[in-house]
């Protein structure tokens, strides 16, 4: 059984830090590609940002410079280190781990909430 749980949200004041991290279990977490997503209220999920199998990252524009992933496979763990938080960052953010070589395995957690507020 596949299970994506993350941690790590919270309220926190324009300017501050957070840190998600991602706990995979049930998958062979170093070959996947993972990725962060959010959804704001009343607006589609997009991609955040994506770390590959071979540590290649990927950021969403309105978050380079502020926000970085990173992997550790020995942990089976993705982080999301947030600095420099905008409200505009508020929103449910969510794991996913999808395999490259076949993508119909792809799996999400249950999401955790940033809500970024003075």
């Amino acid at each position: 059984q596949v299970q994506l749980v993350e941690s790590g949200g919270g309220l926190v004041q324009p300017g501050g830090s957070l840190r998600l991290s991602c706990a995979a279990s049930g998958i062979i977490f170093s070959i996947y590609t993972m990725d962060w997503y959010r959804q704001a209220p009343g607006k589609q999920r997009e991609l955040v940002a994506q770390i590959t199998r071979r540590d290649n990252t990927y950021y969403l524009d309105s978050v380079k410079g502020r926000f970085t992933i990173s992997r550790d496979n020995a942990k089976n763990t993705m982080y999301l280190q947030m600095n420099s938080l905008k409200p505009e960052d508020t929103a449910v953010y969510y794991c996913n781990a999808v395999l490259p070589d076949d993508t119909k395995y792809q799996y999400w957690g249950q999401g955790t909430q940033v809500t970024v507020s003075s």
